[in-house]
């Protein structure tokens, strides 16, 4: 069950959009949910799809509208750059635009996809709708991910990512010049009440620290400073929430005010570089790096 106030930014939405923000399901989904009954609107259940609701009602969602997906397919065409594999593990190099896993918007053509074309033993490890995926990526950022090839594999680093063991460093392209050449951002994430789809600084948040570090500062075109950041944890858009929260937004994340003319991109500076962790099997650390992509280079050779 979901239970959310309407902030003042969904006044005047249909409920039947509503819904599907508040539980990530498609619209036909909630379309079906409202009709079902499962909606209502300040204890009332509506079955009006076409409701407009306003700020300070409360709408509860009685169970998951969201259809159980079918399990994802091999699709060989999805080319995913495998920097190391064996018997265990898969390191990936994700190419920024390429999403994890199947979702709502993105059933398929994924990188879970493409990895089950070339090692089919991934179905069934971990979570069946998305194999072998212990972190993730956002769509936006390229970069280092390790994949669990075997369930205890996908338990063992799953642990490790619980006990903050696994090292996670990026590389970030952020506006304007921080004040201090290193630091730390020590400040609880969670779901924004204004918008679902994105994340905020919250006080009732899970705890979340990133550690940061500065590598280089631009005056021309504009002032920007390229930062090397290390996750602690790892929740959804944590980097680009902190650094947003500091003042200083990862260029070209249109999400969170990193979008201006000066610097020009297509997706958020953001780049995995570092990944460093135990193997699951011998226990011997293991690190892959990988270099920056030819599109952040680019944006990097106009800087001065």
């Amino acid at each position: 069950m979901i239970t959310e106030g309407i902030p003042p930014s969904l006044a005047g939405e249909r409920i039947d959009r509503v819904v599907a923000m508040l539980c990530g399901c498609t619209r036909a989904e909630a379309h079906d949910a409202v009709a079902s009954g499962l909606v209502s609107i300040d204890g009332r259940v509506t079955q009006k799809q076409s409701v407009k609701v306003t700020a300070g009602q409360v709408v509860t969602v009685s169970g998951d509208p969201a259809r159980p997906p079918s399990l994802p397919q091999p699709d060989p065409g999805v080319d995913v750059p495998v920097v190391f594999a064996d018997d265990t593990i898969i390191v990936v190099d994700k190419p920024a635009g390429l999403v994890v896993h199947p979702g709502a918007g993105n059933a398929d053509a994924t990188l879970v996809n493409g990895l089950l074309a070339r090692f089919d033993d991934l179905a069934g490890v971990g979570e069946e709708h998305r194999p072998g995926i212990v972190h993730r990526l956002d769509k936006g950022t390229s970069g280092l991910m390790v994949v669990a090839r075997t369930p205890g594999a996908y338990h063992d680093l799953v642990a490790q990512l619980s006990s903050h063991s696994v090292q996670r460093h990026y590389r970030a392209l952020v506006w304007g010049r921080l004040d201090t050449q290193r630091g730390t951002i020590d400040a609880p994430i969670g779901r924004s009440r204004r918008d679902p789809l994105r994340m905020t600084i919250s006080a009732d948040g899970r705890p979340s620290r990133t550690h940061y570090e500065v590598l280089e500062t631009f005056a021309e075109p504009a002032t920007a400073t390229l930062v090397e950041c290390r996750l602690e944890t790892g929740r959804t858009h944590q980097i680009r929430v902190h650094l947003r929260s500091i003042g200083h937004p990862v260029v070209g994340d249109d999400m969170y005010g990193g979008v201006r003319s000066q610097i020009r991109m297509e997706r958020p500076f953001l780049h995995a570089a570092h990944l460093r962790f135990s193997h699951p099997v011998t226990g011997d650390e293991v690190s892959f790096d990988s270099p920056m992509p030819a599109d952040l280079l680019a944006v990097l050779a106009q800087l001065s």
